[in-house]
């Protein structure tokens, strides 16, 4: 793959002309110095406002790190990666924070509320996104670029970048339906600045998102063809077989056979696992990996922001730790770390068995959520080569390393766990393969394959193979245990030794500011 995509869009901050969205609203459109007529002149200026679709998933602003798209917010907290791995991780039994930020010893505790700081922004952020992608969407129809002259081999790549901006839209309104459940919703059809967003029913947008991500199928790239950081066929496919998998949470009817059909077509589309796993986290996993399907893609001097995978180094090391050994020598901010739950997963948690157990320290007890050496710190993530090597870094500080949104491995467990749960289409010798095939790359060798396969075992797995990416909070309330009594880890529900909590947490609140501002929305039950 090539990763010329990744350079634009690390530089798309200099190209950045959207302004800020002013309130939580799906009903703003985003305002540009120049008028839509003139930015969409041209092939390249839709190629352009594409850059721009995708940089706003890795830049908090059109004018560097110390401002933000989003109001209310501090800068350095509203990167979407650090919004989304902040609400998907730290109210799970992966992660605990030291910090005491408003907003953050809530999610710590499970505790959080319709005001918390980091679920509203983490609602904005989605927001703002469908609304940069509805305006993209709007001025790519056949009629407008008819009365552009864009023709022949432009009009079908103008016509890809607009199956693209559909699936980023998709990708948030999934974002929203997991999280939110039932959040405002607009899209390009909808009249721009005349009346409040209508809210739309969770299994509504559960069918909107599977129609949208398949109407835009035969538009997309076909699989690995696409540029480096740009959405093709198989993150589609990738998308709906997430989509099918937690379709029983989201609407209430399994689609367990569907999950299996789409997590096959991204399986037998040519991607294979990388040799090793700890290669997957490293500065040059933009290069010869045939495992990632999407990324996020970041770079240490352009483009530069708190978040992404900056902030996930930083904030699981300290100066102690020589930030140097991770990339980022002048960094190191000493917050988050694992409860004792995910390193008890592994049979030998400094990584000497499973080699994916990627930990520093020596207490994994959280006794005292404050005290940062309380939990191992996850050190899989580094902003160094493969060769050892340190990127370039703006202040020592800043890592490019890109975060993947989907690679092969999750395939592999979706179909499993699919398969486990009574769809049909595959085979557990199949699922069998596919797990053995990532716990031998784990191991190093057959010592750790196992035999049989149970429905509970893939939950355990994931937690084994994508802890810190991302997924915790939704497979634990796939499992019913997120807020479920039967499973506990420190401080949930606020007690040391942990406790149950109400099951309406299994959804977040709509932000009051969002109610306040639309009279449309009904805040989530129990908030």
């Amino acid at each position: 793959m090539k990763n010329s995509f990744k350079i634009i869009i690390a530089s798309g901050v200099l190209l950045f002309s959207l302004n800020a969205c002013t309130k939580d609203d799906l009903n703003l459109t985003p305002t540009n110095d120049l008028t839509a007529d003139k930015v969409y002149a041209t092939p390249a200026g839709y190629k352009q406002e594409l850059v721009k679709l995708y940089a706003s998933y890795a830049l908090t602003s059109a004018t560097g790190s110390d401002n933000s798209d989003l109001g209310g917010i501090n800068a350095g907290f509203s990167d979407f990666l650090r919004l989304f791995w902040t609400a998907q991780e730290l109210p799970t039994d992966e992660a605990v924070c030291s910090w005491g930020d408003i907003g953050i010893p809530e999610l710590d505790n499970s505790t959080w509320s319709a005001d918390n700081v980091f679920l509203r922004g983490l609602y904005s952020r989605a927001v703002y996104q469908i609304t940069v992608c509805n305006e993209f969407i709007r001025e790519s129809t056949p009629e407008k670029l008819a009365g552009r002259g864009i023709t022949g081999s432009e009009l079908t790549n103008v016509n890809r970048y607009r199956a693209e901006a559909r699936f980023l839209r998709a990708f948030q309104y999934w974002v929203l339906i997991d999280g939110f459940g039932n959040p405002p919703f607009v899209t390009e059809n909808d009249a721009i600045g005349k009346v409040s967003p209508k809210q739309i029913s969770r299994q509504e947008l559960f069918s909107y998102i599977e129609s949208e991500l398949k109407a835009i199928e035969t538009d997309l790239a076909a699989p690995r063809t696409n540029e480096y950081g740009r959405a093709d066929q198989a993150a589609a496919w990738a998308l709906l077989a997430r989509l099918y998998l937690n379709a029983q949470v989201y609407t209430g009817t399994a689609k367990n056979t569907e999950a299996i059909t789409y997590s096959s077509k991204v399986i037998n589309a040519g991607y294979s696992l990388k040799p090793n796993y700890k290669d997957l986290f490293l500065a040059d996993n933009d290069t010869n990996n045939p495992e990632t399907i999407l990324s996020i893609n970041y770079d240490g001097t352009k483009g530069t922001n708190y978040g992404g995978t900056t902030f996930i180094i930083n904030a699981a090391i300290n100066g102690d730790m020589n930030p140097k050994s991770y990339g980022v020598p002048n960094g190191g901010w000493g917050g988050n770390r694992t409860r004792q739950n995910l390193p008890a997963l592994f049979p030998d948690p400094n990584g000497n068995a499973d080699k994916r157990g990627v930990f520093f320290g020596t207490k994994s007890a959280v006794d005292e959520i404050g005290v940062f050496t309380d939990g191992l710190r996850v050190t899989k993530f580094k902003n160094v080569t493969s060769a050892g090597t340190t990127p370039a870094s703006l202040n020592g500080t800043f890592a490019s390393l890109d975060f993947p949104l989907f690679r092969l491995a999750e395939q592999y467990l979706i179909y499993g766990e699919a398969v486990l749960r009574g769809g049909s289409g595959g085979s557990q010798a199949q699922a069998l393969t596919y797990v053995n095939s990532l716990r031998q790359r784990a191991y190093g060798n057959a010592s750790g394959s196992v035999g049989a396969l149970t429905t509970d075992f893939f939950l355990d797995e994931r937690g084994r193979e994508l802890y810190w990416e991302g997924f915790r909070r939704t497979d634990l309330v796939r499992y019913g245990k997120f807020t479920d009594a039967s499973y506990v880890w420190p401080y949930k529900g606020g007690a040391k030794s942990g406790a149950g909590i109400p099951a309406y947490r299994n959804l977040y609140p709509i932000p009051t500011a969002d109610l306040i501002a639309n009279p449309n929305l009904v805040q989530n039950t129990g908030y």
